[in-house]
């Protein structure tokens, strides 16, 4: 017996469409790697389309009141958590992850974001208005950017389509907006629920691969281009966008480091960054997969990582006592794979280093010790769950190792010394600079880094303010 596929369809000005050319991707269940759906293969024509429907929807969508735009956002956020359990459903399919981490930790956070911005749209206004030369009346109006060709990845499908589509709503842009070829289905469901809501035109969603996304940013419509994903996609974005001027949002690459000094907690710090370290099989940019601790509690600190790495589960979606589940595809499995394997002869592997079953792609919680700054894996984005230890011998030498890569996402200090904490985070080069704590987010405060880890802000007022534009007018108080 077969059982049949699950179609999944681009949703563009208001209604599902499959591809124009009728070409479709499978989409596997990396919990199985089995084929479980298809997915439209759009192509120029389908781009276009979406382009069209969102350029037409944009002057009457920004020219709608902020107090209609945050009422349209506020049901958008209801009707999620309404859908909250077919949305886990799809969004565990996609990517494997746990149900009931999935309930806990990205429902709540998603529904929050999209209210912030609900908030945000109210506050879209200039910062002064006044005479700054006689007889002339300036002000300042922030606008919103017009069409936004937006690119998500595939380890936080739903919830970098929240960060995504949210405060470009709010502002008063249209949405034209491609999730991952590998993790589809969520990204759906939530056009479904958003379609409900707004005018058509206002937010579609065009499934693809990475020639769909490269179309989708050399497209004329789009004034402002944004993704999620890899430093490479994010060079090529910036590169296509600027053959026509295009604004351009960056979230890329991370690799954060986890400086631990001999006055921690080494059972509060080794729970703490072992979560932070392993939560999503360590796919996420700011994950506590670097970590550098003071010489003096070094092996008694990895002794502890590797324990709890020893305890920590990974499985299906439906066990609650797992942590993770599976990586998200054949690619990620061997990627990370490659790392372990080209591991250089003074590295240990204390804990895991190789894949969990025959079936899927999960891998054991890992931990590498007794490595050196310019090992591979010290210096290059793993994604995986895999945890490096270096030992340090005092701060100089922690801040000069912890800036020593090309990425500047998010870094956290471990201490009890106030002085100490706040020297670190004043030196540390990372858009983001948790103390005594590693991964928590909220809505107010923004998230985005620097050198190659991108630029723009996501979350926060900062985040709504990439996705508007500022004008000048000035008018003669004589006529």
């Amino acid at each position: 017996m077969t059982t049949e596929l699950r179609r999944l369809r681009n949703y563009i000005n208001g209604e599902f469409r499959d591809a124009a050319d009728g070409r479709t991707i499978d989409v596997i269940n990396p919990v199985t790697g089995e084929v479980y759906a298809t997915s439209p293969l759009s192509g120029q024509s389908d781009v276009d389309a979406a382009m069209d429907a969102a350029a037409a929807a944009f002057p009457a969508w920004r020219d709608v009141t902020p107090a209609e735009r945050q009422k349209a956002l506020l049901k958008i956020a209801d009707a999620f958590e309404e859908r909250a359990e077919d949305l886990i459903a799809a969004e565990s399919e996609n990517t494997g992850k746990p149900l009931e981490l999935t309930r806990t930790e990205e429902i709540p956070p998603m529904v929050d974001q999209i209210r912030f911005f609900a908030g945000a749209a109210r506050m879209l206004e200039g910062r002064s208005a006044g005479e700054y030369m006689e007889g002339l009346t300036s002000i300042v109006r922030r606008e919103p950017v017009g069409v936004c060709a937006q690119v998500a990845p595939w380890n936080y499908p739903m919830m970098m389509a929240v960060w995504k589509f949210a405060p470009a709503l709010a502002a008063g842009n249209t949405v034209v907006l491609k999730p991952s070829d590998t993790t589809p289905a969520s990204t759906v469901l939530i056009a479904e629920i958003i379609g409900s809501i707004v005018p058509k035109g206002v937010f579609n969603v065009i499934c693809g691969d990475r020639d769909t996304g490269r179309t989708m940013v050399e497209h004329p419509t789009p004034a402002m281009a944004s993704i999620t994903g890899s430093v490479r996609a994010g060079i090529q974005v910036a590169a296509s966008a600027a053959k026509d001027v295009k604004r351009v949002h960056l979230e890329l690459g991370g690799k954060a480091p986890v400086v631990v000094f001999e006055d921690t907690d080494i059972a509060k710090a080794v729970e703490d960054i072992s979560v932070a370290g392993y939560f999503n099989a360590g796919q996420d940019c700011t994950a506590a997969t670097r970590v550098l601790v003071q010489e003096s509690i070094h092996d008694e600190f990895v002794a502890a990582l590797a324990k709890a790495a020893a305890e920590t589960k990974t499985g299906a979606p439906d066990d609650e006592d797992v942590l993770y589940g599976p990586l998200n595809n054949a690619n990620q499995l061997a990627q990370v794979t490659g790392f372990i394997d080209r591991l250089p002869a003074h590295a240990k592997v204390e804990a895991g280093g190789h894949r969990v079953g025959d079936k899927g792609y999960f891998y054991a919680p890992t931990v590498v010790s007794g490595l050196k700054q310019d090992d591979e894996i010290i210096q290059n984005e793993v994604f995986g769950p895999v945890i490096t230890v270096q030992s340090f011998t005092d701060e100089a030498q922690a801040l000069e190792w912890a800036n020593g890569v090309e990425f500047a996402l998010a870094s956290s200090v471990w201490t009890k010394d106030h002085g100490r904490a706040m020297r670190m985070s004043k030196s540390l080069d990372f858009g983001c600079v948790w103390i005594n704590t590693h991964i928590p987010l909220v809505a107010e405060m923004p998230h985005g880094g620097f050198k190659k880890s991108g630029y723009g802000k996501d979350l926060s007022a900062y985040g709504f303010d990439d996705y508007t534009r500022v004008k000048h007018v000035m008018t003669s108080l004589d006529v």
